[in-house]
C-alpha cells in the first residue's frame, strides 16, 4: 500500500465523505430506511457523526445543523419532498434488523 501522510489521508477521507454526501443527496430516491436495512445507517446517522466528531474538538453544532449538511436543506424540508411512509415489509425489516435495539 501506498505509504500516505496524516494530511493524504485526512484530504482523502474529507474528499470521500463529501462524494458520500453528494451520492445520497443525488439519490433522494433511496428512503433512509432502505439505508438502515441494507447498511445499518442512513443520512441522519452520518449526520450524527459529523455533529460528534465537532463535539469532539468542542465545536458546538446542532442536529438541525448537521442535517442540514448532509441533506443540503433543512431537514423538515427534505422530508415533504422526499420522504415516503414506509411500507410494512421495510418496517418488518428495519425492526428485525434493527442495529439500535
Amino acid at each position: 500500500m501506498t505509504a500516505l501522510s496524516k494530511e493524504q489521508q485526512t484530504e482523502f477521507e474529507a474528499a470521500a465523505f463529501r462524494r458520500l454526501v453528494a451520492h445520497l443527496r443525488e439519490r433522494s430516491d433511496v428512503q433512509n430506511i432502505d439505508l438502515m436495512n441494507l447498511a445499518g445507517f442512513c443520512r441522519n446517522c452520518l449526520s450524527n457523526w459529523y455533529r460528534e466528531a465537532a463535539e469532539a474538538e468542542d465545536v458546538a453544532i446542532s442536529r438541525d445543523e448537521s442535517r442540514e449538511m448532509v441533506y443540503g436543506m433543512p431537514y423538515e424540508d427534505w422530508k415533504k419532498l422526499h420522504q415516503n411512509e414506509a411500507s410494512p415489509v421495510q418496517k418488518a425489516a428495519f425492526e428485525l434488523n434493527n442495529p439500535h435495539k
